[in-house]
């Protein structure tokens, strides 16, 4: 328990703290980016896994809307709770990742990522033919209740953004728990020598599976948070291919030094887009592009890599005494 409780616990902890009070004095559009930030910082969250493993995924995408769906679907039936519309829309994006994980975890590099692209697209041909689930329109998501009490007006934005701040902090420590573990460490130790693993008496492929699955998981849990935040679910927005790629910029941008640096560079991420969109809408597409250029040539390890730049400064900063 003292391991567990470290500079990430407290880190997680302050941040948490510090959104849950800015929370009542933010404009609605800047409570609006943070709640995209948390669904796409989980969504990068599950590919850090992955990249830890030495994988890629060009179609996370899938998982994404698969999640926002199943909570637009879930609401048809009557569910409208968000605590159970977002562990439904969790739990379906794993159940599908476990299924295609048989399959993937066979593959390695350009494949598994090309794959994971090829399965997100065949979901969205479907989506954008099947006239029950709305077509190209998509689906409306409703408002959702919590526990039973549904909020109104202002108040409805405020708890939404307080309850999932609070749910992403769970998620968030739970991931840095289990890299902790054994199981988590298999990931270094994957991508650095399969062969070796396998004398270890550890089967790689079992262990991508697992891992895929976990990745899954978030993904969805993801989509189910961005679902409630629109209240709207449609191909284009939740499943299309540059969703995925957004996610892997997110990614490259957060760095995968440290579990918060994923909802750090999607908060990143949605703030240089709204304003390159804002105030250059003719070039946007040409400041991310650029954005990402700078981060691939002056901080390949992402945005988190500075904290180890200005830690190495302190350390080698002569003390007061000298």
């Amino acid at each position: 328990m003292t391991r567990f409780m470290d500079k990430t616990f407290w880190g997680l902890t302050i941040g948490l703290v510090v959104i849950l009070v800015a929370n009542f004095l933010l404009e609605d559009w800047l409570r609006f980016i943070g709640l995209q930030s948390m669904a796409r910082g989980a969504v990068a969250l599950g590919l850090l896994i992955l990249w830890r493993a030495g994988l890629v995924s060009f179609g996370h995408a899938l998982f994404f809307g698969w999640g926002a769906y199943a909570v637009a679907l879930s609401q048809k039936i009557g569910i409208t709770d968000a605590l159970l519309g977002i562990i439904i829309g969790t739990i379906a994006s794993g159940l599908l990742a476990f299924a295609l994980g048989f399959l993937l975890r066979r593959y390695r590099a350009i494949f598994f990522a090309l794959l994971n692209l090829a399965f997100s697209m065949i979901l969205y041909g479907v989506l954008a033919k099947l006239e029950v689930l709305g077509s190209t329109d998509g689906i409306g998501v409703k408002q959702p209740s919590y526990f039973g009490i549904t909020p109104e007006g202002a108040n409805a934005h405020i708890t939404l953004f307080c309850f999932t701040a609070i749910i992403v902090y769970i998620v968030a420590l739970a991931v840095h728990r289990y890299l902790s573990s054994t199981l988590g460490a298999m990931t270094i130790a994957v991508r650095e020598n399969e062969i070796r693993l396998e004398y270890l008496g550890y089967s790689a492929e079992k262990a991508i599976h697992v891992k895929y699955v976990f990745s899954g998981l978030l993904a969805g849990f993801g989509g189910a948070v961005m679902a409630l935040a629109v209240g709207h679910v449609d191909p284009d927005s939740m499943v299309y291919w540059p969703n995925s790629g957004d996610f892997v910029f997110i990614t490259i941008l957060s760095g995968t030094g440290n579990v918060a640096a994923t909802f750090i560079g999607a908060l990143a991420f949605e703030l240089i887009r709204t304003f390159a969109f804002d105030y250059a809408p003719q070039i946007w597409q040409l400041l991310m592009g650029g954005t990402l250029l700078v981060i691939v040539m002056f901080l390949p390890n992402g945005l988190w890599s500075l904290t180890e730049h200005l830690g190495k400064r302190r350390k080698s900063a002569p003390s007061p005494a000298e």
